[in-house]
């Protein structure tokens, strides 16, 4: 009931609750607002000190590359070796290439041989590789690595390092050398070039470099190594270092991972099949080079071991004995490196023949033993396709 008819008793009530609440909103208000600018003073701050580091990103560009991203790497590797002669074949390459069909997923192709000659002429070659007579038009490299692509097949670069009869006879200051300074050669009449001297790991680099340009997916080092067989009391090794052979190995493998892995290759490198067993006094030190390898191929012939080698009487006659006894202390020697271990495997005849039976026999060993695959290596190459089968 009104006691006027434009009056409510509660009106003052209602009309001090609604000036409560509308005190309220203003305050929400202005807290909001206020929250408002700090929020958009934060997101101004941030912006100009994201901009700012963008601009200092750009003007200073960050330390190291991103490494490109790395060719597909076969599950398990089956190749074989061949030599930049008979690549330069006609038809040649496209025979090995056609093992395909019966497993091969893997080339190795010689860049840089036992000779020191390159397969081929490139204006990425160093220039010290026409100077001496090294550069050899063998192949065509893009072709080749284009080809080996098309196929499916990954290519692998064999580079001979510090043997090199080339480089050390054109070059005596480079070389291995007698007292009397001349070039020393080894047992089988071959040249040496200083481990020691960076101006000849500049050279080598720089020739499995052209090879990574041209599209080779990994640059293999062989003879990565000290001499091991001649006149060894004879030899001089001009700007020797007092360190052990093994640093000397390890030094310029450093070297060449800082130079050729910006490319976009793996690199590996050969050792000795008894590498892992006791030190042979070149260098080779298994765990040392694995700080800078994706793989090491350890070349397990059968025919390479001395009698009663592994507490075997003949280690050729026990092809699969061999090479298990000789991959389970490669496995011991790099555990916890990370380091792929892929064997050289022998698919040729020294002092036993060796057929289709002896070479699968070794691939069971190598695969029994967790190897990343295997290479077979005949110097004629002349392989026994069917050992290419996979597991």
């Amino acid at each position: 009931m009104y006691i006027h008819g434009r009056l409510d008793p509660h009106e003052p009530f209602r009309e001090r609750r609604r000036r409560a609440r509308r005190r309220k909103r203003l305050r929400r208000a202005a807290l909001a607002a206020i929250l408002l600018a700090l929020a958009a003073g934060v997101a101004l701050g941030a912006s100009f000190m994201t901009r700012g580091h963008s601009q200092r990103a750009i003007a200073r560009p960050a330390r190291s590359a991103a490494r490109p991203a790395l060719p597909r790497l076969p599950k398990e590797m089956r190749g074989v070796h061949v030599t930049m002669g008979l690549a330069s074949l006609p038809g040649k390459l496209d025979e090995y290439l056609a093992l395909r069909r019966y497993g091969l997923n893997a080339l190795e192709l010689d860049v840089k041989d036992e000779n020191g000659h390159v397969g081929f002429v490139t204006s990425d070659l160093p220039a010290l590789a026409p100077a001496v007579g090294a550069a050899r038009p063998y192949y065509d490299p893009v072709q080749v690595a284009r080809r080996a692509r098309a196929a499916g097949v990954y290519l692998i670069g064999r580079v001979v390092v510090f043997q090199d009869s080339q480089l050390a006879a054109s070059r005596p200051d480079l070389a291995v050398q007698r007292p009397d300074g001349s070039s020393w050669v080894d047992a089988a009449g071959r040249g040496w070039v200083s481990p020691y001297d960076r101006r000849v790991w500049r050279y080598v680099v720089g020739v499995a470099a052209a090879a990574a340009r041209a599209g080779f997916d990994e640059i293999q080092l062989d003879y990565v190594r000290f001499p091991s067989e001649g006149d060894l009391s004879s030899l001089v090794y001009p700007g020797r270092q007092d360190e052990p052979k093994g640093r000397t190995i390890e030094r310029f493998l450093a070297y060449a991972a800082s130079r050729l892995r910006p490319l976009g290759v793996r690199l590996s490198a050969d050792l000795f099949g008894l590498a892992a067993t006791r030190d042979l006094g070149i260098g080779q030190v298994p765990r040392w080079i694995a700080r800078h390898v994706d793989a090491i191929y350890p070349m397990v012939y059968p025919s390479h071991y001395v009698p009663g080698e592994y507490d075997l009487v003949e280690p050729e006659a026990f092809p699969g004995s061999t090479v298990s006894r000789s991959l389970q202390r490669f496995r011991r020697q790099l555990k916890g490196t990370g380091v792929r271990i892929v064997p050289w495997l022998q698919d040729f005849s020294l002092r036993r023949p060796y057929g289709v039976e002896e070479v699968a026999e070794q691939v069971d060993a190598a695969r029994r033993q967790g190897a990343a695959g295997f290479l077979l290596w005949n110097p004629e190459g002349v392989y026994h396709p069917e050992a290419l089968r996979g597991p």
